[in-house]
């Protein structure tokens, strides 16, 4: 069974005369009732000039496993509207995205609706229904990146990290690295599968090599998972030094350390390290839309990169309430899209 729903971009966008919006023209996958006719359908789009894939998992399982907030579930049809609304122009490479689908979640959020972060078994149950979420989203990402596409994915929580470096570095055959700005390393106890231990897992089962955390911040991460991101040989830089610090120099150092690992990368982003975005942990102290646009570009210009994950945003619990949560989430995650699109364009051998 394929768990994968297709969309129908025109369905998102609102049409105007003598305009075209990106819904009217990018390409979308089909329907498809097996794995090999997802893999023929994947590889007949990247004959007619398909790179880029847009997948959507739309959880809030993992966050909740990490006894966090739900809400990340709406992220993905909210992104939906706000990058399939914009206008197709030549700036915007819409020819080369495809757009999957999204995981189907649907029966194991209802499942996890009953659960609470409150009950220990419940939690447990959380955790296992997340490990299950893994399998699905390896489903879609593994075929991804065998027919050679870069993957942007749009959740849900950032326990998504897990399966997409994990299928990474399973198609690669070798271990991969990751660049992730957050205030959390996710770094937390092996202790079942939430949003906060995907690095963990991903680097104790050889999938993870290189790792680095920007604007990590040194007070909200347990003293635990700083000891074993460190025991790990894995770095970070703290929002506290990048408070006082020049962005274009810390960007180029990023990047050159990234290009340095020699090995397929991914860019990770919890949008709760910007200020003020709606998440289940809201951040008044974050850094800019600006810092998170110029990280993406920068990165995305290296050709080793290999997928972009933008994680945790939660449209309701934006502190104005649902409608405010949505048009923001939705100008945010579209212009990171564009982020990674624009650093493509950029990119040289």
């Amino acid at each position: 069974m394929m768990y994968l729903t297709p969309c129908d971009p025109a369905a998102w966008c609102t049409p105007r005369s003598g305009e075209v919006r990106l819904g009217q023209t990018i390409h979308a996958l089909a329907q498809q009732s097996s794995s090999e006719d997802y893999r023929a359908a994947l590889d007949a789009a990247y004959q007619q000039g398909a790179r880029i894939a847009l997948v959507g998992v739309p959880e809030s399982i993992g966050p909740r496993g990490n006894l966090g907030r739900g809400g990340a579930e709406t992220a993905w049809p909210t992104a939906l509207k706000g990058l399939l609304n914009l206008q197709a122009t030549p700036f915007i490479a819409s020819h080369e995205l495809l757009i999957v689908g999204h995981v189907e979640c649907a029966d194991l959020q209802q499942q996890s609706a009953a659960l609470s972060t409150q009950n220990d078994q419940d939690v447990q149950q959380l955790r296992d229904l997340c490990a299950q979420l893994d399998q699905r989203v390896m489903q879609a990402l593994v075929p991804l990146f065998e027919a050679d596409y870069e993957v942007i994915l749009i959740g849900g929580g950032h326990n998504n990290a897990y399966p997409l470096l994990r299928s990474l570095s399973e198609v690669a055959a070798t271990a991969v690295g990751a660049v992730n700005l957050d205030p959390h390393a996710d770094f937390r106890a092996r202790e079942g599968r939430h949003s906060g231990n995907g690095f963990s897992y991903a680097f104790t089962e050889g999938f993870l090599s290189n790792y680095h955390v920007m604007g990590l911040h040194e007070g909200k991460n347990n003293a635990e998972s700083l000891r074993q991101l460190a025991d790990a040989g894995f770095t970070y830089t703290s929002v506290h030094e990048l408070y006082q610090s020049e962005w274009p120099q810390q960007l180029a150092s990023l990047r050159q350390r990234a290009r340095d690992w020699s090995q397929p990368v991914g860019i990770e982003i919890d949008v709760d390290a910007l200020q003020g975005v709606p998440a289940s942990a809201i951040n008044f102290n974050g850094l800019s839309i600006q810092h998170g646009y110029s990280l993406i570009a920068e990165l995305a210009t290296l050709p080793q990169t290999r997928y972009l994950h933008l994680a945790e945003a939660a449209p309701s619990l934006h502190p104005a309430g649902r409608e405010a949560g949505d048009m923001a989430c939705a100008q945010l995650l579209s212009e990171l899209v564009l982020a990674y699109l624009h650093g493509v364009q950029r990119r040289t051998p």
